[in-house]
């Protein structure tokens, strides 16, 4: 019996400043060349602030086999990514700026650095805009009254991308809300008051959460072994949320090995949305 030689590894992170779309059907197609590599596709969409982008370069820090893949209008937001792939030497790909400076070159123009530029103006990006609108007004349980006009509910621990998807679900013109789950606080009246399957659960493994808090840590400039990243700390969220997911009975995704569009997915089925 001849072994199979195993696939050589490549993680493409897309990082965009919008939905990401078009850096990730490049990443696709110039993948597609390469049959022989296990390609791993993980998405960050909306990181159009420095806050979010280093908290997006702190996670995707661990993986192996980096590429980076990113399309951002504003220069300050690209300059965070030249200097983090020239100190962890990783490879990247800047998708926008040789075509705008070609453009730029030929007609003496200067770019507008605006976000999102390339959407028309017609009524399915007005509903997607509404639904991003949405999502960031009831982002964290910001108002618990989000959770009865949403369309999707999301609860979770910290760091089980909540946000992420609920801008990337928005995308798609879903109405999301979400609220973090911390053992022993209360949970608004209006999370039982809403139909159990538009409510999604997150979960992630112990070990995953506990490197990624870690992490988190770090790219503040601070310890990174407090209470926030203890395993028995950890431990005690998860069964929390589990045992309030238990007692709603809603449905459970464990995002430790998923990217965010493979949880996405997940959701949109569960939900009977089709793409």
């Amino acid at each position: 019996m001849v072994e199979e030689t195993p696939k050589k590894e490549v993680n493409i992170v897309i990082i965009s400043d919008s939905a990401g779309d078009t850096a990730f059907n490049n990443a696709v197609a110039a993948a597609a060349q390469f049959p022989d590599a296990q390609v791993n596709y993980r998405r960050y969409p909306f990181i159009f602030n420095q806050e979010k982008l280093t908290e997006t370069l702190a996670e995707i820090v661990q993986f192996p086999n980096l590429v980076i893949i990113y399309s951002l209008a504003k220069d300050e937001m690209q300059i965070p990514i030249i200097r983090f792939v020239r100190e962890h030497h990783i490879e990247s790909v800047d998708i926008l700026s040789p075509a705008m400076e070609a453009i730029q070159k030929i007609t003496g123009l200067h770019p507008q650095n605006k976000v999102g530029a390339q959407h028309k103006m017609n009524q399915k990006y007005f509903d997607r805009i509404s639904a991003i609108e949405f999502a960031v007004m009831y982002d964290d349980g910001k108002d618990p009254k989000g959770f009865l006009e949403a369309d999707v509910v999301l609860l979770g621990v910290s760091r089980t991308s909540k946000t992420p998807l609920s801008l990337f679900l928005a995308n798609k013109n879903i109405k999301v809300a979400n609220l973090p789950l911390v053992p022993d606080t209360h949970i608004p009246k209006e999370i039982y008051q809403i139909d159990a399957k538009k409510i999604i659960g997150l979960t992630n493994d112990l070990s995953v959460l506990n490197e990624f808090r870690r992490q988190r840590m770090i790219s503040y400039g601070l310890n990174p072994d407090t209470v926030y990243s203890n395993t028995d700390a950890i431990k005690n969220e998860l069964n929390s949320a589990q045992k309030l997911y238990d007692e709603l009975g809603c449905y459970v995704i464990n995002v430790a090995h998923r990217s965010i569009e493979e949880t996405a997915a997940l959701i949109m089925k569960h939900l009977g949305i089709e793409e």
